[in-house]
């Protein structure tokens, strides 16, 4: 696969202060890349390193093999940005001003004319396009926001905080939008929202005080910090004798039962061994009916929490 983005010991000082040390990583040829971190890592000042819009203290970043500091323009006409704030005209028509932002980055006529009809539709638009933009709900101008970053069709696409402010409906249409441009673009996107990360990235680096503290995919992850084996099972049984029986398992360390089903219950178990056959046996036996087993994996946000605190770090 080809490299899309590399970063290379990234690092920016602002004064005296550390905004990223030492960023390390690349992003293939049509995969979508989550940047994730509390408010202050650093995520914001990578993704402006990246796009150009300031240099960095020391190392480099390449956009399609181009530098972005030696050969910024090169770099920059393969990047399609989506601010946190999309700087959007709003006297202007969604085409009046998804030509007027072809226009601005130098589009031929011919390619802009074939492609404006093209986005319009890819971005769900058709019905709005003759519309005013400050007519236009919150969701839809993150819309038209993503289609002027890729009306040029560029290598990659830099979204930051893409669906925040948005409703949920346009969230779930939003975070399908994005996800059907992967392959088509390679993709890095900015996120607080943990699940949308998790539901749209194929890998997440996870950004903590300006380092690099993981890059991996969620389940890769999750199975590298899960210190224990956990397994949901929904058991139609006398909740009195189940715990103590699912207890007396052996590799068994804990029970919890599911404050919103009765049935339902997790077991953490040592991670030597899959505890799901032997759980399922003590069911038997006991003649219950066991109506759901199935292994649950550390949530992005448990990994997040668990590589972002302070604790963790002290060990």
């Amino acid at each position: 696969m080809t490299v899309m983005i590399e970063a290379d010991n990234l690092t920016k000082h602002y004064g005296n202060f550390i905004g990223i040390e030492n960023i390390n990583f690349s992003v293939e040829e049509g995969e979508i890349l989550g940047l994730l971190g509390p408010n202050g890592a650093g995520k914001t000042t990578c993704m402006r390193i990246l796009t150009g819009f300031m240099p960095p203290s020391s190392g480099t970043a390449r956009i399609s093999g181009y530098d972005i500091t030696t050969e910024s323009l090169k770099a920059r006409q393969r990047i399609g940005y989506l601010p946190e704030t999309v700087p959007l005209y709003t006297d202007m028509t969604v085409s009046e001003y998804l030509t007027y932002m072809g226009t601005l980055r130098g589009m031929p006529t011919a390619n802009l004319k074939e492609r404006l009809p093209e986005v319009i539709e890819t971005c769900g638009l058709q019905e709005y396009q003759k519309s005013f933009i400050a007519n236009l709900s919150k969701g839809y101008r993150q819309r038209v926001g993503i289609g002027q970053a890729i009306l040029h069709d560029p290598d990659v696409l830099i979204l930051d905080e893409p669906t925040i402010g948005i409703d949920p409906i346009q969230v779930v249409e939003t975070r399908q939008l994005i996800r059907s441009l992967g392959g088509k673009h390679t993709l890095v996107l900015s996120s607080h929202i943990l699940p949308e990360v998790s539901m749209v990235c194929d890998r997440v680096i996870i950004i903590h005080e300006g380092q690099v503290v993981a890059v991996d995919t969620p389940a890769n992850l999750s199975s590298h910090l899960q210190r224990s084996q956990r397994v949901s099972a929904t058991i139609n049984g006398p909740s009195n004798e189940v715990m103590p029986a699912l207890r007396e398992i052996q590799g068994v360390q804990d029970v919890h039962r599911d404050s919103d089903n009765p049935l339902a219950y997790l077991i953490e178990a040592r991670l030597d061994g899959d505890i799901r056959e032997s759980i399922a046996q003590a069911i038997v036996q006991k003649g219950w009916g066991l109506l759901e087993l199935q292994s649950v994996e550390m949530s992005l946000e448990e990994i997040f929490l668990e590589l972002t605190t302070t604790d963790r770090e002290s060990q």
